[in-house]
């Protein structure tokens, strides 16, 4: 492949060692545009250990200022005299592992890996060349598949299927890898090749939990369609004179179980009429729903893969009580799962015949086979017993139309669920025509008309069970921060994220300097809640120093001696405030005016071999204030530099000696540390007309590499950050006490470690609160105002205005940032009897919300390897229980309030009903 000529090296001359980095670096960048310009089903991909990678983009981008912060130019210097070293050889051993006995020699990854920390892809092209520069590997390629159903999606197929083939002749087995996507045909292909196996003698078996479910005939069908799993076995027969092989599962009682082959092609689902269950659910399978419909299942066994036959229960089985098979890292899909088919009305509608609201036209929708595979489901898992179930058909239907579904790492249980809750309401979706709606301002109407006419028009184009049951209503209120435009709309909801606010406190110190010289610097401990934002520091720190109405604060971050970063995002989390750094803010007038200037300072280094020479050191805390001039010239800046030292003036007094009466002046010591001397207008007017005996140079670029004498500006530009570099020497030394200056204190001590008790506990209500907090927007989520026609930092208020009779709650134990990842494992304690948010609802629509807890999916242990599952009460039996996976098992309700409780499933109680006991003093508990 040619390299296109636009500066960069043919590929004849880019083979040639050694290169450039910078030549390297230009090479993979236009190879990967053109690879991302090309990208298609099939493509190769190839797998690189990110710690290898990471060493090489080190190598490449050393110099360029990419992957560099320069804090000097002394360091900027220094560092590029010591260059990178050339990586060795591409090494993927961190990643792959060993070679699996009768693999047939393929390598895999191991399992569990995340992309960009443990590997990168990088395409074809890309491999190719960065093999030929270093060699190396082993190589580990990987096709670009589509996933979904009707919007398809590209992904590389990273770990593909991984089958275990049981030889019944001698019951050995071979590990093989193939592709999800990969035939029928291919599989028998590769059983060939590694048992050296003609296939016309061969008879391969889905042996699905060790049983056989199907006989894979050679065709086109892919492993996906078939449902396939991760690590499962098929069963290999051979004929030997005419007959096969075979080996007869048997259950436990000894006796051969019975062979059924599927022909999925011709099979269909039905739902309409038929016998009774045990809990007076009609049950059958009348009328044909959808012809062609995959959803097999049988309710005898522990696999969903086989037409659906009623199974009759045993006296004393009881339904919902079947737990579900983990198909590898699906306990977050059987978690939600469980919730889901306890859920009454979702219980009562599935059970009966819903075959007229399947809608096979939305766009949106999966054609209605994801509410056939979820209420085939349900209804297995409501007339087995207690036989547990393995949702393979239902998990090939869910990775269809959801591709980060389809692979085996372990998921969110809330994402999936928000995920199913939608795609079922698209489903079951009445409105087959959706007419278009332009939405209206609210312009002053009341709020009842507004959220009545939002509903109107949210039903006008969705209208299913899910919206009839799950879906509330809450107001959402936008003020623009610069013109005061008040923007309110009413949005549907499926359930409630709250975030778990943090009942531990941490104590930070912040130095607060006077922009306009009125005061010397003060150092302030507060103590904050941890988790909360820029803002609430800002609030404790103007009531620790007595900020006046008319002032403000702003806070930086001091790296280096000079300012790292300023902190003027309102909701910028406490968290990205490490305990090591320092912080400072600065005081300022609020109509001190718009451009900056910041103020840093410089001493000269003391050279032993020549006293006139030596480099400029930063020292001390940059200090900062505000000029108001439309046109600034020196004079300006000098006499704003001269104020905002004065309170560093050196105190100076003239007294006599009695020897021969004649007067000297003497320099008094400096104050006690931190002896706040306040200053009037006239003492700053004083200050700013002294002359200024500092050498003043102006910053010409960002990093200050640059500068040039004060004097040589006649003018400046207003409105931008200006920044001068103070030279002090020793007559300044003698004139200002610098000691003020320096030794800024961090921002927490070690040693004052936070404690954190059991009693500690969370309120529901309290989470329910923190949501509906007045709270800016984020950067990345700025508004757009209609009046001022920008986008602005807006504060946003939520108000809850109509609940569902299903309302479940999220609680936010999950915090992803760009660098670090977070669980929170705080007890929130929450009702389960009379949940009262009749006070939170603010439609005056008369109606009681008192809910009952239903269900909970729990998350334990941490992000990398936790394990979900679930609380599910039988509202008939009145009784928990808990389900793991396959294990069922019965709880007491005291029980059920843990750490882990993740997603939290209430139900409305109709009036007069019998809400149960014991925590009705709880819905008080965030009076």
């Amino acid at each position: 492949m040619t390299i296109p000529d636009s500066g960069f090296m043919m590929e004849n001359e880019a083979s040639c060692l050694p290169h450039t980095p910078e030549e390297e670096k230009r090479i993979i960048d236009e190879l990967t545009r053109q690879s991302e310009a090309n990208v298609k089903e099939g493509n190769l991909f190839y797998v690189i250990s990110n710690r290898w990678f990471s060493s090489w983009k080190m190598y490449v981008e050393q110099g360029t200022g990419e992957n560099d912060k320069w804090d000097s130019e002394s360091q900027h210097m220094d560092l590029l005299s010591s260059k990178i070293n050339r990586p060795g050889p591409i090494d993927n051993s961190d990643i792959v592992e060993k070679e699996s006995e009768g693999g047939g020699g393929d390598l895999q990854l191991r399992r569990m890996l995340m992309e960009e920390l443990d590997y990168v892809l990088v395409s074809q092209e890309v491999w190719e060349k960065l093999f030929d520069w270093y060699k190396g590997g082993p190589s580990l390629p990987r096709k670009m598949i589509s996933q979904g159903g009707i919007n398809k999606n590209l992904m590389v197929e990273v770990y593909p299927l991984c089958l275990k083939i049981v030889d019944s002749r001698d019951n050995s087995q071979a590990v093989i890898w193939l592709s999800k996507k990969a035939s029928v045909q291919e599989l028998y292909e590769k059983v060939h090749t590694i048992r050296g196996i003609e296939q016309q003698k061969a008879c391969i078996w889905d042996y699905f939990n060790k049983q056989k479910q199907s006989l894979l005939n050679a065709s086109n069908q892919t492993l996906e369609q078939l449902n396939l799993q991760m690590d499962q076995d098929v069963l290999l027969e051979v004929q030997v004179d005419g007959n096969y092989s075979s080996q007869i599962s048997m259950d436990s009682t000894g006796n051969e179980l019975a062979l059924v082959t599927v022909e999925p092609s011709r099979s269909s689902m039905t739902i309409a009429g038929g016998p009774t269950l045990s809990n007076g659910h009609s049950m059958g399978y009348n009328n044909n729903l959808l012809q062609g419909s995959t959803l097999s299942g049988s309710a005898s066994t522990d696999t969903d893969d086989r037409p659906y036959v009623y199974n009759p229960m045993k006296k004393g089985d009881k339904g919902g009580l079947a737990g579900l098979q983990n198909l590898g890292n699906t306990c977050f899909m059987n978690s939600s799962l469980q919730c889901l088919v306890h859920t009454p009305p979702l219980v009562d509608y599935f059970l009966q015949d819903y075959s007229d609201e399947i809608n096979t036209d939305n766009p949106l929708g999966m054609h209605g086979e994801l509410a056939l595979a979820f209420g085939e489901l349900l209804r297995k898992l409501w007339s087995s017993g207690r036989t547990t179930i393995a949702p393979r058909a239902f998990k090939g239907k869910l990775a269809r139309f959801a591709p980060q579904f389809s692979g085996y790492n372990q998921h969110d249980s809330q994402e999936l669920l928000a995920f199913l809750l939608d795609g079922l309401h698209e489903d079951l979706n009445r409105v087959k025509n959706k007419p278009y709606i332009e939405t209206k301002d609210s312009d002053g109407r009341p709020d009842e008309e507004v959220a009545d006419e939002c509903w109107k028009n949210h039903k006008a184009r969705n209208d299913s069970l899910i919206v009839d049951v799950c879906q509330g209503q809450y107001k959402s209120t936008l003020v623009c921060p610069s013109c005061a435009k008040v923007s309110i709309t009413f949005d549907p909801f499926m359930y409630l994220s709250v975030p778990l606010p943090s009942t531990v406190t941490r104590s930070m110190t912040v130095t607060v300097l006077y922009g306009d010289g009125r005061g010397l610097p003060m150092p302030y401990t507060v103590t904050l809640i941890k988790d909360r934002s820029v803002k609430d520091l800002v609030e404790a720190l103007g009531t620790a120093c007595c900020l006046k109405s008319d002032e403000s604060l702003l806070l930086a971050e001091i790296y280096e001696h000079r300012i790292y970063r300023y902190l003027e995002s309102p909701s910028e989390h406490l968290s990205s405030i490490k305990p090591d750094e320092r912080i400072v803010a600065y005081r300022y007038s609020k109509g001190a005016g718009t451009t900056r200037l910041e103020i840093m300072h410089r001493r000269q280094e003391k050279c032993a071999l020549d006293p006139l020479k030596g480099q400029r050191k930063l020292f001390g805390t940059p200090l900062v204030t505000y000029l108001g001039e439309d046109q600034i010239n020196g004079v300006d800046i000098e006499r704003a530099v001269s104020t905002s030292l004065s309170p560093l003036r050196r105190a100076v007094k003239l007294h006599s000696t009695k020897e021969n009466g004649s007067t000297s002046e003497a320099v008094d010591e400096p104050s006690n540390s931190y002896n706040l001397r306040s200053m009037d207008n006239t003492e700053l007017e004083e200050a700013s007309s002294r002359e200024l005996s500092f050498h003043l140079f102006l910053a010409l670029d960002e990093r200050g590499h640059t500068c040039k004498p004060l004097e040589k500006f006649s003018s400046l530009k207003s409105g931008k950050n200006i920044k001068v570099f103070l030279d002090w020497t020793e007559k300044e030394d003698e004139s200002y006490d610098a000691s003020y200056l320096e030794n800024l204190p961090e921002v927490h001590k070690s040693g004052n470690t936070a404690k954190k008790t059991r009693q500690e506990a969370i309120s529901l209500f309290t989470c329910l609160e923190a949501f509906l907090k007045e709270e800016p927007l984020g950067p990345s989520d700025m508004w757009y105002c209609p009046r001022c026609k920008e986008h602005r930092q807006a504060t946003k208020k939520l108000d809850l205005w109509m609940l569902p009779e299903v309302l479940v709650f999220h609680l936010k134990r999950f915090s992803y940032s760009r660098y670090s990842k977070n669980k929170l494992d705080s007890f929130v304690t929450f009702p389960i009897h009379n949940l009262d948010l009749s006070r939170y609802v603010m439609s005056k629509d008369g109606k009681p919300y008192i809910y009952e807890l239903y269900a909970i999916s729990n998350h334990y242990g941490g992000l990398g390897g936790g394990h979900y599952t679930a609380y599910a009460k039988l509202i008939d039996e009145n009784r928990w229980y808990h389900f793991d996976d396959s294990h069922v098992s019965p709880v007491s309700e005291s029980d059920i309030k843990t750490s882990a409780a993740y997603v939290l499933f209430y139900r409305r109680v109709k009036s007069g009903s019998n809400t149960g006991e014991g925590d009705a003093s709880e819905t008080h508990m965030a009076s």
